[in-house]
């Protein structure tokens, strides 16, 4: 088969969760696939490290498609284009993107409907643009990979669909999120949270995130907890008015650490060295930082909603996104027990075993399989 890959969000230090996803599973396809051709689409040019074989073949096709005006054209035309000059069997766009255009059978992977349920979250441009092609999109796909349960029932009901379309595709997290020796974590403490111990958000500051209520929950803490930081990793992707607002307001702001997007293998230390994840967007389609932290043996305080419970299961404490006092009531009570530490850190790393990126390399790889045989 002529595989062809919607590549756009493989970009080089910037991968975030999509990113991860295209990288982890594509890495693993085209090897374990030889006999098949993959032609990675880029809109721009692209990084040596994304061509993971021989039997890849990497494009760049204008205009770098990162506004919604270029998204259709890039979909409509280039992609469009592109897949009639190299004969493609199938196409696949782990972004969820199609080609409306093409003939070509299509997968869509479409991790999360969040701009269904809170289109004010986003550019007024890229929510009327998700709006709009996102139903259609959906319609047009051959199939739908999907990275949760609650994804899927989601998709079938908004966008009513057939069950029997869609696919769960559940997220993995990096082999390298493991626990590391206390002499190790005091280091890390050190070189980013002045030797104090620290709570931690990893993901983009995207407002569905819901950090201004974790600052806001964060500074009740603090004023108990005098020896106790934040630290907020990632990097900003809409403006949140809210978060910038609530920070400002805070009386222990001195003790939030913003330390932008780290590498891997930092962002591995920081994740082990926690007291605690605390991650409470109010709308998830996975969150693949629970798992990375939970495989890190670090305790995890997650959201009670969307994909988020089916993917903690019983080894996290799960509060309520939208209850100042319930998240604060409920980081208390982990940073006051240590027996509860160890229990969920235990409980935690055997359930991240439920995970890996093998696993969801396998059934995308179905995926594709369902389709060519159509």
């Amino acid at each position: 088969m002529n595989i062809a890959v919607n590549t756009r969000l493989l970009l080089s230090n910037k991968l975030e969760g999509i990113g991860w996803f295209t990288y982890e599973t594509l890495k693993r396809i085209v090897k374990i696939h030889p006999e098949h051709q993959f032609f990675f689409l880029f809109d721009r040019p692209f990084s040596n490290e994304f061509i993971f074989a021989n039997n890849v073949t990497p494009i760049v096709i204008p205009p770098p498609a990162r506004h919604p005006i270029l998204f259709y054209m890039w979909f409509e035309w280039s992609v469009n284009k592109a897949l009639k000059k190299h004969h493609i069997d199938v196409f696949l766009s782990p972004d969820g993107y199609l080609s409306l255009k093409t003939n070509v059978p299509s997968i869509s992977v479409i991790h999360d409907l969040n701009f269904e349920h809170y289109p004010k979250d986003l550019r007024w441009s890229h929510s009327q643009y998700y709006r709009h092609y996102f139903p259609k999109f959906a319609k047009k796909a051959s199939r739908i990979a999907t990275v949760s349960l609650h994804s899927k029932s989601d998709l079938v009901k908004t966008y009513n669909l057939n069950a029997s379309k869609i696919d769960v595709v559940y997220n993995g997290a990096n082999d390298i999120y493991q626990p590391i020796p206390k002499h190790e974590q005091l280091k890390t403490r050190t070189k980013w949270s002045n030797g104090k111990p620290y709570l931690l958000y990893v993901g983009a500051l995207h407002k569905r995130k819901n950090i201004s209520r974790l600052l806001l929950a964060f500074d009740r803490v603090a004023q108990k907890h005098k020896d106790l930081n934040l630290l907020i990793v990632g990097k900003q992707m809409f403006s949140d008015p809210d978060m910038e607002k609530t920070f400002a307001a805070l009386e222990n702001k001195n003790r939030v650490v913003f330390t932008n997007r780290l590498s891997v293998e930092d962002l591995h230390h920081v994740l082990a060295s926690a007291l605690a994840l605390v991650y409470i967007p109010y709308f998830e389609g996975f969150g693949i930082p629970v798992i990375e932290a939970m495989q890190c043996g670090t305790p995890v305080i997650t959201a009670n909603c969307t994909s988020l419970p089916e993917v903690a299961g019983e080894a996290a404490l799960l509060v309520d996104p939208f209850d100042v006092n319930d998240i604060t009531a409920n980081m208390m009570q982990l940073i006051e027990n240590e027996a509860l530490q160890k229990q969920l850190s235990e409980a935690g790393i055997k359930n991240a075993k439920r995970f890996s990126w093998d696993k969801t390399a396998e059934a995308l790889w179905n995926c594709i399989k369902k389709v060519s045989n159509e």
